[in-house]
Order: C-alpha cells, then sequence, then structure tokens
C-alpha cells in the first residue's frame, strides 16, 4: 500500500478565522510536510485559494493539487472595544470621543470539507497546512477525523489551541430498532415461487 493510499480526510468541519495579513505571514513562514513544496495563495474577489505546489515534479502541471479555500471579510477592529468604554465613562466628558477604529479584512475558512478542503493529491498534507493555521488562528474550531498509516485520527483545535478529541462511533439510521421498515422479500404473498 502507498503512502498516498494510507492518507485520507473523512471529515473535516471548519470556522476558523484570522486576519489576512496574519494569514499571509504564517504561509510564508511555515514550514511544509513531506510532498509539499510551496503553497500559493491567490485572490479572486472575495475567495482566497491556498493552493499546494507538489515537489513530485512527475505530477503534471495540469493535475490539480489539494487547496483551501476561504471568504474574505471586512471587520471593524477597535483599539478599545465599544462596551469597556461605557463601563469607564466620566461625567465630565461633554461630548463622546470616538473610539479608533480600522477595517481589517480577515480570512474565513468555514465550512465542511468539501467547501474548506478540495483536491485529493495532496489532501492529506493540505489538511497539516490548515492544522498549521488553526494554530495560528486566536478564533475559531477545526475538526476532523482523517487516517495516517492505517491508524483513525481526531483532531480538535479550539480558539489556536490542540484540545483532545476522542472518535465515536454511532449507530446509523438504518441500524436503529429491531423493527423491519422495508419489505420483507421472503415473505410477500405478492411475490409467487
Amino acid at each position: 500500500m502507498s503512502t498516498e493510499e494510507s492518507r485520507h480526510v473523512y471529515r473535516l468541519h471548519s470556522t476558523l478565522e484570522l486576519p489576512l495579513e496574519d494569514l499571509r505571514d504564517h504561509i510564508d513562514s511555515a514550514t511544509y510536510p513531506d510532498g509539499i513544496d510551496d503553497v500559493e495563495i491567490t485572490r479572486r474577489n472575495n475567495t482566497l485559494i491556498l493552493k499546494a505546489v507538489a515537489n513530485d515534479q512527475s505530477v503534471s502541471k495540469y493535475t490539480p493539487t489539494a487547496q483551501l479555500k476561504a471568504s474574505v471579510t471586512e471587520n471593524r477592529v477597535y483599539e478599545e472595544e465599544p462596551e469597556d468604554r461605557h463601563n469607564s465613562f466620566r461625567w465630565d466628558e461633554d461630548e463622546e470621543e470616538e473610539i479608533e477604529s480600522e477595517l481589517i479584512e480577515f480570512a474565513a475558512f468555514k465550512g465542511d470539507r468539501e467547501t474548506v478542503l478540495q483536491n485529493s493529491l495532496l489532501q492529506y498534507e493540505m489538511f497539516l497546512v490548515l492544522c498549521g493555521i488553526a494554530e495560528a488562528a486566536e478564533k475559531g474550531t477545526l475538526t476532523a477525523i482523517s487516517e495516517h498509516e492505517g491508524e483513525l485520527e481526531a483532531t480538535r483545535i479550539v480558539e489556536g489551541e490542540q484540545r483532545p478529541a476522542d472518535i465515536e462511533v454511532v449507530e446509523g439510521p438504518r441500524d436503529h430498532g429491531s423493527g423491519e421498515t422495508g419489505v420483507n422479500w421472503r415473505d410477500n404473498k405478492f411475490i409467487s415461487d
């Protein structure tokens, strides 16, 4: 079995958000997993694509490698939170001063696997890149179930910190109850031998 076959990302859900500038700094200074030479960042309107550049020269330039997809949003960031300002109100203030703020662009990796992590070539490696981004993000959560060398792994990163995670096997909708809900073909009076 090749290493490519033993690395999969089965489930992934992300609500990660970080300033675009912080994301670019992280990608510029990141160490990439084996198989990835570089990560190219492309922006199309309000969509950001982070694409794996394979270090395997035999990969055709027309073969789509794994990519991460984020939406770009503008958020107003205040130097002092508005609610903190009301708590420190002084009666001698005639006019309320304007709170210093600026518009900052954020990259939001939000959604399930197909929305955030696309294409299969180097998918697990780009998942590892996403885990690095999750550790750099101060806002949001990344949860995933992946397989590496035949072992299932649970990943949970909350607001930049690795958290304990378990994989729980639950009954699927077809496993509930012992009552038959479908047609019993063996004992059906409408079917003759």
